[in-house]
């Protein structure tokens, strides 16, 4: 069964605060109410989360923008990683997050590890796109380029 229920917060991929949304019934009761991310849907709530909402939404347009930004610097970006190889051409290791923020570092961007979206390290050359994903309506692509170390 299904309930409406006011956001106090922002809860990825549902809504975020001021959003009267439809839940099932036991995520509201054992997750979004314990926590105080939302709450029964009343005309005083409504009115008291109202200014809340109008200011976040303008807080979201900035970051929107902000990371529109940052999204064209990163994509003028070449990111090329070098990897100890052995003699048979297989990759000693992986490459994960933390050697893609380094680059990223070096070229004067400074990025959150949670923004970065690999779901497995890159265990051989070549070429990798990879998804920085700076908003919840903005991401970008990072080409990695993962060479042999001399």
């Amino acid at each position: 069964m299904a309930i409406e229920v006011l956001l106090m917060d922002q809860v990825e991929g549902l809504g975020i605060e001021g959003d009267v949304v439809k839940v099932a019934d036991g995520y509201a009761r054992n997750f979004l109410f314990p926590k105080g991310i939302a709450t029964e849907v009343t005309e005083g709530k409504k009115r008291q989360i109202e200014k809340k909402r109008a200011e976040r939404l303008v807080q979201l347009e900035k970051d929107k923008n902000a990371a529109l930004e940052l999204v064209k610097k990163i994509e003028g970006i070449e990111c090329t990683i070098a990897a100890k190889v052995g003699e048979t051409g297989k990759m000693f290791g992986s490459i994960g997050v933390p050697q893609i923020l380094e680059k990223l570092s070096e070229a004067g961007l400074e990025i959150d590890r949670h923004k970065v979206v690999l779901a497995t390290p890159l265990h051989e050359l070549g070429v990798f796109d990879v998804e920085i994903k700076l908003h919840p309506e903005v991401s970008g692509t990072l080409k990695v380029w993962i060479v042999e170390d001399k």
